[in-house]
């Protein structure tokens, strides 16, 4: 288990590089829970971002340790909508959870999105008893669940949509 991690130990940036496909793969698969193909969109989305630049509508938050990427964020602006953005995906080293990571890259998302005109933030994850410490996370950073998608990924397997509003 790593050391208590201290705030000058994490450097944030937003630049993505093309070794970042290997490292949000490796975040990804870290966290036990997530299929081969939903880890192949995490980095579809990367190099996306790689390949279009800002054009492409994602963009990235990497809080990176003195020896590697520790975890990451992936937002965009939704098309058709004057403010809103997803959160398309934030994930934490499993060597790194329970350690304050997740809560400050959200934080800093949130800062971000605000910055770039966004006042609502959506979100999804799935209703599965391995998404529970999940679900709470989100409940705890101040969304609210706004919509059930039952049967949504697979039979039992609702979407839950959450919502926070910026200012």
């Amino acid at each position: 288990m790593p050391n208590a991690m201290k705030k000058q130990d994490i450097i944030f940036r937003e630049e993505i590089f093309i070794s970042d496909l290997g490292v949000i793969r490796e975040i990804i698969e870290s966290s036990q829970v997530f299929s081969p193909q939903e880890m192949d969109i995490a980095v579809d989305l990367a190099s996306e971002r790689l390949n279009k630049g800002i054009g492409s509508g994602y963009h990235f938050l990497f809080a990176d340790g003195s020896e590697d990427t520790l975890g990451y964020t992936c937002f965009g602006p939704i098309p058709g909508t004057e403010s809103s953005f997803d959160l398309y995906w934030i994930a934490v080293k499993r060597e790194y959870k329970g350690l304050g990571l997740g809560r400050k890259l959200l934080e800093r998302t949130e800062s971000l999105i605000r910055i770039m005109g966004g006042t609502l933030i959506y979100l999804e994850t799935s209703s599965r008893s391995a998404y529970e410490s999940t679900r709470s996370f989100y409940l705890h950073m101040g969304y609210h669940e706004e919509a059930v998608l039952k049967d949504f990924y697979s039979p039992g397997d609702a979407k839950v949509i959450y919502v926070k509003k910026i200012k």
